[in-house]
């Protein structure tokens, strides 16, 4: 299992030492090339990637959501501003359970 990091050059350093494999400064390009590769070799992967990466999705990105492919993807927030990260359930959320439900009490 292939374990990556994509995002902003800081956070790839972290996961670096931990031994991720790491795209610092990853495009939405670079990780829809990835995506590619691992689906046409069936491999299987973790990986993280920064949100600003997963804010337009592009095909790759939803057939691996969409199925059972052995690719696990985890969205992290910047780190410079985690209080604006929304994970994309965020929506869905509001839509069965209405506003209130992610309402901090």
């Amino acid at each position: 299992m292939r374990l990556i990091v994509m995002g902003g050059a800081v956070l790839c350093e972290g996961f670096t030492l931990l031994g991720f494999e790491s795209y610092p400064n990853a495009s939405t390009v670079q990780m829809e090339n990835l995506l590619a590769e691992l689906l046409k070799n069936k491999e299987k992967a973790l990986i993280f990637v920064e949100d600003y990466l997963t804010r337009e999705p592009q095909a790759n990105f939803l057939q691996v959501r969409g199925e059972a492919s052995g690719i696990i993807i985890t969205e992290i927030p910047a780190l410079n501003t985690p209080e604006n990260y929304h994970p994309t359930v965020e929506a869905l959320v509001m839509r069965v359970l209405g506003g209130s439900a992610l309402d901090k009490n």
